[in-house]
């Protein structure tokens, strides 16, 4: 069996020795430190300190060394990438060509150009992290955090390195504990940084632990400026219960994503296409991500009516699996999906249920829903298939889960897009885009609505009076 350590810290001497903590994934064992609450503040402590030393450099600058180690992963010649694609299938439950796919997408944006377009999109100018700068007429610096701790879901491979890359941009030493499905790539990413350039290594440390160790995450939130947490609803509100009363927390709660297909999409010329990128935008990242669809709304007016839509999806899901097959389902999950697939397709014979369509090798499901009901995930490759003739419709969908909206993927709306926009947009949804596009966010997205480097930094304005002059060194300088 392969082994992997999904630890990678800065001041780590001694921690080697302590006992280990390991799970199984595939055909992987990962292992970590059996740390304790006095390791969590070391390492915080030795990673906080060598911040200091990089608060000088221009932000481009370390922007730039990012976006080169970002890159290796894109590069099928590069062995970091080679050695994440060999471990991602065991260690994430993605097939092997799924796993390619994901890399590729989500290091689209860990390059140089994708994280200097992210600094612009949020801050204006990068230099605003390196000294005062003139924004709308006020003079303003950005600092990032002293400390930045990341508490990372564990479902989607690449989230973690998404997260630390955010806080390091803004010169912030970043302590984060990836999920157990996302423990590869945050630790390789740490290893060819410290190839790359090992003072900006040291300020990054990568920290696996069971999920709900009370302790360390306290230990860990107590030593940050500002913690950023992704998970259900429970784990964000957990930690924010943790968290001393002048630490920020920037909460990325449990969401959930849909998609609406216009009659211009259920044409006879044009549906086959609309399925194809409906069943992929379902199927990337087998449906955990936050932005994978769970409800597809199709309009009934359309040439090719929902219950016929439902068909065509399935047979879009059958043709993918030839090039992205679905990965392999924890036990627990298998069972949630046998029942799922059991109970709906009983109900179907018997007439007082819905339409199922399924794979022959139960990869895929699609449940055609003429009724309503609670909108819910489900886990695999699910997606439930509704219908609706008006937008007003499509709002009263939406609206009793509207605290939990993010994406809603779109085709067919023609000159209605916007007024569909702004209608979800006013009842939680703050994504809107075409299906094509929906796995994979561009790195400069507003993030749950909120821009998310604007929210790892605080705002420093001179008023009035002489500009302020920055000199290279000042804090060598007496104050007078």
């Amino acid at each position: 069996m392969t082994g992997f350590d999904a630890f990678a810290a800065p001041g780590a001497a001694g921690l080697a020795d302590l006992e280990r903590v390991d799970f199984t994934a595939g055909g992987v064992c990962v292992s970590s430190p059996a740390l304790a609450e006095s390791d969590i503040l070391r390492i915080a402590s030795v990673l906080a300190s060598a911040g200091e030393a990089i608060r000088g450099r221009p932000a481009a600058d370390i922007a730039s060394v990012l976006g080169r180690v970002g890159a290796r992963f894109t590069d099928d010649r590069d062995p970091i990438r080679r050695r994440a694609l060999e471990l991602l299938p065991d260690t994430s439950g993605l097939s092997g060509p799924m796993a390619r796919e994901v890399l590729a997408g989500m290091a689209r944006d860990w390059t140089e150009p994708a994280l200097l377009a992210l600094l612009r999109a949020d801050l204006g100018d990068p230099a605003v992290l390196d000294r005062f700068t003139s924004v709308a007429g006020r003079r303003v610096m950005a600092v990032g955090p002293r400390l930045c701790v990341q508490i990372v879901a564990g479902s989607v491979p690449g989230v973690g390195v998404s997260a630390l890359l955010r806080s390091l941009l803004v010169k912030a030493p970043t302590l984060i504990k990836p999920g157990r499905g996302d423990v590869v790539l945050p630790v390789l990413f740490a290893e060819a940084l410290r190839a790359e350039d090992p003072a900006l290594a040291d300020t990054l440390g990568v920290v696996y632990w069971p999920g709900g160790s009370e302790t360390l995450e306290r230990a860990a939130v107590s030593a940050a400026e500002v913690v950023v947490a992704y998970g259900s609803d429970r784990t964000v509100a957990a930690l924010r219960d943790l968290c001393p009363a002048t630490t920020r927390l920037v909460g990325y709660h449990h969401r959930l994503s849909v998609g609406a297909v216009g009659r211009l999409a259920l044409t006879e010329s044009a549906i086959e296409r609309t399925a194809d990128e409906v069943a992929r935008s379902v199927a990337v990242f087998d449906q955990r991500g936050c932005v994978s669809p769970h409800v597809i709304l199709v309009d009934a007016s359309g040439d090719i009516g929902p219950e016929l839509f439902a068909r065509r999806l399935g047979a879009a899901f059958e043709r993918l699996e030839a090039s992205l097959p679905s990965g392999r389902l924890e036990i627990e999950e298998a069972a949630a999906l046998h029942q799922l697939r059991g109970t709906a397709e009983l109900l179907a014979a018997t007439g007082a249920g819905e339409l199922v369509h399924g794979g022959a090798s139960g990869t895929w499901t699609v449940l055609f829903e003429q009724r309503g009901g609670a909108l819910e995930p489900a886990v695999g490759r699910v997606v439930r298939v509704r219908s609706f003739r008006h937008v007003s419709e499509v709002v009263a969908l939406l609206e009793p889960v509207g605290a939990h909206l993010q994406t809603l993927g779109v085709a067919g709306f023609g000159d209605m897009l916007e007024a569909l926009a702004a209608a979800c947009g006013r009842i939680g949804v703050t994504r809107v885009a075409g299906f094509e596009s929906v796995p994979y966010p561009p790195a400069r997205w507003y993030h749950d609505g909120r821009p998310p480097i604007g929210e790892l930094v605080r705002w420093v304005e001179v008023e009035g009076g002489e500009s302020p002059r920055i000199e290279s060194d000042p804090m060598t300088r007496p104050i007078r």
